[in-house]
């Protein structure tokens, strides 16, 4: 954790994470992003740039994508955050995750965390996105490898596997 000044105040937070409850104390200016890579050990959020910028320390607020490195720890009570290792399904990948991995659109990695989160915010309110929405859904995020056209086959593919999922289920 960054440096604070001597006299930082701490607040008592409950929140639940990745669908487990957890309570502990945080201190003033404590980013999101801190709590959970410092304090909760999921490291799996990245850290980036620290301005917002980049989306690699994306996680879901409440279902919405939004970057841990500008989000303070205090406004996260009572909330519900998901990080990239909440994803997994039964120790499985999530779809999203394996639809990433088949298109190769995983290479350094360091992007992807936040890319897969955004993506799930986006198949959530949109089961069918363009590749116009996709591209949209994911601005916020950058990837240095530049694999931009294989996360967006990802994202499609993702689209596709769980429309199929749901309509496998309908019919059960």
């Amino acid at each position: 954790m960054r440096r604070r000044e001597v006299f930082s105040e701490m607040h008592t937070i409950q929140m639940t994470i990745n669908g487990r409850p957890w309570s502990g104390a945080v201190e003033d200016g404590e980013t999101l992003l801190e709590t959970i890579r410092v304090r909760l050990g999921l490291t799996g959020t990245k850290r980036g740039c620290e301005v917002g910028e980049c989306g690699a320390c994306t996680v879901l607020i409440d279902g919405v994508p939004a970057t841990s490195c500008l989000y303070l720890s205090s406004l996260a009570d009572g909330k519900s955050i998901t990080t990239i290792e909440g994803m997994a399904v039964n120790g499985r990948l999530h779809p999203i995750q394996q639809a990433f991995v088949d298109a190769g659109a995983v290479q350094c990695g360091f992007c992807t965390p936040g890319m897969i989160l955004s993506s799930y915010a986006l198949l959530q309110r949109n089961p069918h996105p363009t590749r116009e929405e996709i591209q949209t859904a994911l601005s916020g995020n950058m990837c240095r490898c530049a694999s931009y056209e294989q996360i967006t086959k990802a994202v499609q593919m993702a689209a596709d596997v769980l429309s199929s999922l749901c309509a496998s289920q309908q019919q059960n």
